[in-house]
């Protein structure tokens, strides 16, 4: 494994452990030249998914590209990395679990909303006003009541 600083193409491990979830392998490194250590992870290659989109368009399944929507959505929000990081593998096992090459994008939207109404409900409002695209103040405050709803329902 090639050094991210220095580049010297060798390197050997520290520690190795499973990541939370046990799909990944975290291995802590060791450059031979300037013995600066550094963060590596193997993980299983799996075959290509493509998400259909609404437009029916297809393009190859990104677990970043979720993240980085997560991750605005809970911006100045309670929500820990980890908890990012949870939704985003759950996410990744739900569209590699079918089995066939192809996956709705309305599903993982629906996947992630329904995680973050879980975790955050206010990550999760923002991230259905994008992902939902409200066209006006009433499909939104729609959504708000209903939301208001469940957290009743849930407590009585």
């Amino acid at each position: 494994m090639r050094c991210q600083h220095c580049g010297y193409p060798d390197s050997r491990v520290i520690d190795s452990r499973p990541t939370e979830e046990g799909s990944a392998i975290r291995r802590r490194r060791e450059c031979l030249h300037c013995g600066r250590r550094f963060t590596t992870y193997e993980k299983i290659e799996t075959s290509p998914v493509m998400i259909v989109k609404k437009d029916m368009r297809r393009e190859a399944f990104n677990a970043d590209k979720i993240k980085r929507g997560i991750m605005h959505a809970c911006q100045k929000r309670p929500v820990s990395m980890n908890d990012i990081e949870a939704i985003v593998e759950k996410v990744e096992k739900l569209v590699h679990s079918t089995g066939d090459g192809e996956y709705s994008s309305r599903l993982i939207g629906e996947a992630v909303m329904d995680e973050l109404k879980l975790l955050d409900e206010v990550a999760y409002v923002r991230f259905a006003s994008v992902y939902r695209q409200f066209t006006d103040v009433s499909s939104f405050m729609d959504e708000l009541n209903k939301l208001v709803l469940e957290g009743k329902a849930r407590q009585d």
